[in-house]
């Protein structure tokens, strides 16, 4: 089962989309995020403003921010593998992620 971990920036909700100023790139990628659930992905996304602990506890991004600083966010790491760093994926790029990730096939269970 594939994993996705996303470390956001300092945001007023767990998403990002919601107050005066919304950067239209979140809508789109919480909407893939819920494709990818949906094709039973796991998601974690952690928010430095709400979870710092998931920060700290994390050595590689505790390792980022300590070197690069909060303008490294987000880390968004695939199978424990870091995908992106610095920016949310572009379109192709989450069309890419859909794509590659098939569901399951349960019918012979």
């Amino acid at each position: 089962m594939k994993k996705i971990l996303i470390y956001d920036p300092p945001m007023c909700c767990s998403t990002g989309v919601c107050g005066p100023e919304v950067d239209p790139i979140l809508p789109r990628f919480a909407g893939m995020l819920a494709q990818l659930e949906g094709k039973g992905v796991v998601v974690e996304r952690y928010n430095l403003a709400q979870q710092p602990i998931a920060f700290a506890q994390n050595q590689d991004v505790r390792a980022i921010l300590e070197k690069a600083g909060p303008d490294a966010l987000p880390l968004i790491y695939i199978d424990g593998q870091l995908e992106l760093q610095g920016r949310y994926p572009d379109a192709a790029e989450r069309s890419a992620w859909v794509k590659g990730i098939q569901k399951p096939d349960t019918s012979s269970v």
